[in-house]
């Protein structure tokens, strides 16, 4: 399985563990453009913070797209962005 790894701040991390939010947004800059684009990942494994100790989750991934996201899940405001649509969770917080 080929795991992408992204950290997020708590509020949005919360957000996804509940079920809540279902898709992660990352700019359209050519870093997130040199490890999203042309790449196919199974997961996404998000970290709450930086620590060695902080709480993780496996969650399944959908599909990645461009566009607009929705401004109440973190997306910047007409702005195109990679849409990161999350399936199910795989390992809980």
């Amino acid at each position: 399985m080929k795991v992408l790894h992204l950290t997020l701040k708590k509020r949005w991390f919360d957000m996804i563990a509940s079920g809540e939010k279902k898709e992660e947004y990352r700019e359209m800059k050519p870093y997130w453009n040199r490890r999203l684009n042309n790449k196919k990942f199974d997961a996404i494994q998000f970290r709450n913070g930086y620590s060695p100790t902080s709480p993780t989750m496996l969650i399944e991934l959908g599909e990645h797209l461009g566009g607009p996201g929705i401004t109440e899940w973190g997306a910047p405001e007409g702005e195109a962005v990679h849409i990161l649509r999350l399936g199910r969770i795989l390992q809980a917080p």
